[in-house]
């Protein structure tokens, strides 16, 4: 009886100290416990990605609604054209506005002035990831461009 006591401490003591020092295993558990954190991070950085080409590509959208404005003749047709400039741009672009609101200020459209607009999307976040994430933020922009100093008032009769 004594014999086999001593044989099962000597099997039991060496198999549980074994265990204690070997690792295998514990790369494979490692890497299955951060993957999920590795994968949201990815998502997390394709979603920031995607915000900072949407703001510049909205930046784009408001140079070309400007120019549209600089370019028309009266208020009306500047405003007229810089809504639709706006939403065939943003359209180009890929970007998705739950609302638009497009502000043009012509300064009278006078030769030498100054149009300025501001352009604000409401964009939903959920469009920008792959993360389903709820919820939406704003974007906008602004751009000035100037109204061509050489030519013509609109009602001059027919000097443009």
């Amino acid at each position: 009886m004594t014999m086999t006591m001593t044989i099962r401490s000597i099997h039991l003591g060496q198999p549980g100290r074994a265990l204690r020092e070997d690792d295998r295993g514990s790369a494979t558990a490692e890497m299955v416990l951060l993957t999920p954190l590795l994968i949201i991070m990815l998502l997390f950085i394709v979603f920031c990605g995607r915000l900072a080409g949407s703001n510049l590509r909205l930046n784009d959208v408001a140079h070309q609604v400007a120019r549209a404005a600089s370019l028309a003749r009266t208020t009306t047709s500047a405003q007229n054209d810089a809504r639709a400039t706006a939403q065939t741009a943003l359209a180009d672009a890929g970007i998705t506005c739950q609302s638009l609101a497009v502000t043009v200020n012509t300064a009278g459209l006078r030769p030498g002035s100054t149009v300025t607009v501001d352009v604000s999307c409401t964009v939903g976040l959920s469009d920008l990831s792959l993360l389903g994430v709820p919820g939406s933020t704003t974007l906008s922009a602004s751009f000035a461009s100037p109204v061509d100093t050489y030519r013509g008032i609109a009602g001059n009769g027919g000097d443009d």
